[in-house]
């Protein structure tokens, strides 16, 4: 089978959920046989030969995939100005892709396919295409009436316009599916994948909690990720006890709270430095207003860590009472809450629900087989 997968980057040149997860495509369809295009690209002043000659994958792995760098555009800031670049960029990715070799089948993340799809509509393509918009984060609840208008405005209409003319969808399961269902009138079309992770990541024994918590939060700084909450619960929680509280990714300075509890530690890239911080901790804290499915929530359940989060997105899926705590709503009361019961949580417990986490991601989210789930579904489409 040979796959075209369109893609706005790919993992390390490109950071971002969506561009981690399509690095582990193009690798896990390589190593189960499969040929892949990969259509992707850089951004602004990111753009080197590594890039191009994708030296983040072995050689095994890139005899089946071949790289077609695409230049994404940049215009001026202003309303708008995102969707319009993404839709040249899949302009630009269908001018390359409509004289390269046929494939079996269209893999588009976002708006990646765009111009495909339009030129399916009018009859032009007869390639079956499937699209992942990940959590579909425009259609779930919004944290401010400016993100709300930003979605509502601009991003739901293209966004609707692609899910419902593609061929098929993919979905992470969960609300994303009861969701992609109501959008696109039935789950006739929608292909259920949850996302995975490398069995290296996987440590064979969570670490003991000591008396002191140690918490962590992994991601960039963006409003629906429930930062402002999360720091509001933070400032009331040191006053009373003693804990822990890490932060990975680049928060603003005058996003941070000021404490000798609290760290730190801006962007970490490297996996392996990642995961030894990871893996020194007890608890990951997700409170994100919307979701699809983190894969910071698999590395830490990967860790051995208990997980507080939103019931958001499919995070059901990853989290339950079994391996933690699952938030109604974002708000400063329920994470206050919940970071003040895994404080003063037995160990013993504690220890149960880390287990628990490696046992259930050890057992259903490894990318070799999620990418046997998401072969058997593409050659069933074709």
């Amino acid at each position: 089978m040979k796959i075209a997968l369109f893609t706005d980057g790919i993992h390390p040149y490109v950071v971002g959920g969506m561009q981690r997860h399509s690095y582990y495509l193009a690798k896990y369809f390589s190593l189960k046989g499969v040929q892949v295009d990969l259509y992707h690209t850089t951004f602004r002043g990111e753009k080197t030969n590594d890039f191009k000659l994708l030296h983040c994958f072995s050689d095994a792995e890139k005899q089946r995939i071949r790289s077609v760098s695409i230049d994404f555009p940049e215009f001026s800031s202003g309303p708008g100005h995102y969707l319009r670049e993404s839709y040249v960029y899949s302009c630009r990715v269908y001018e390359a892709f409509r004289v390269a070799p046929p494939v079996d089948f269209v893999y588009a993340k976002g708006f990646t396919g765009w111009k495909f799809i339009e030129e399916k509509i009018k009859g032009n393509e007869k390639n079956k295409i499937g699209v992942n918009f990940h959590g579909y984060e425009m259609f779930q609840k919004s944290p401010s009436v400016r993100s709300k208008l930003e979605q509502v405005f601009l991003l739901r209409k293209p966004v609707l316009y692609n899910a419902r003319n593609a061929d098929f969808v993919f979905s992470y399961g969960g609300k994303i599916t009861e969701l992609i269902s109501r959008l696109c009138s039935g789950k006739n079309k929608i292909l259920e994948i949850p996302s995975g992770i490398e069995r290296s990541w996987i440590t064979e024994a969570p670490r003991y909690p000591e008396k002191r918590r140690k918490f962590v939060f992994l991601g960039r700084y963006e409003r629906r990720k429930g930062i402002e909450e999360l720091n509001a619960s933070l400032q009331e929680l040191i006053r009373k006890n003693d804990f822990e509280f890490h932060f990975v990714g680049n928060i603003l300075e005058r996003k941070r709270v000021i404490s000798d509890k609290i760290f730190y530690h801006g962007e970490i890239t490297d996996s392996i430095q990642l995961r030894e911080l990871l893996r020194s901790c007890d608890v990951l804290v997700c409170p994100s207003h919307s979701e699809g499915m983190p894969n910071v929530i698999l590395e830490a359940m990967a860790s051995g860590l208990a997980i507080i989060a939103s019931d958001v997105g499919a995070i059901d899926l990853m989290v339950s009472k079994e391996n933690g705590w699952l938030l109604e709503e974002s708000s400063k009361s329920k994470i206050s809450e919940a970071i003040s019961k895994a404080i003063h949580f037995p160990d013993k417990e504690l220890m149960k629900l880390k287990e628990t986490s490696i046992k259930k991601v050890r057992e259903e989210f490894v990318w070799d087989r999620i990418i046997d789930t998401t072969i058997n579904a593409i050659r069933k489409c074709l």
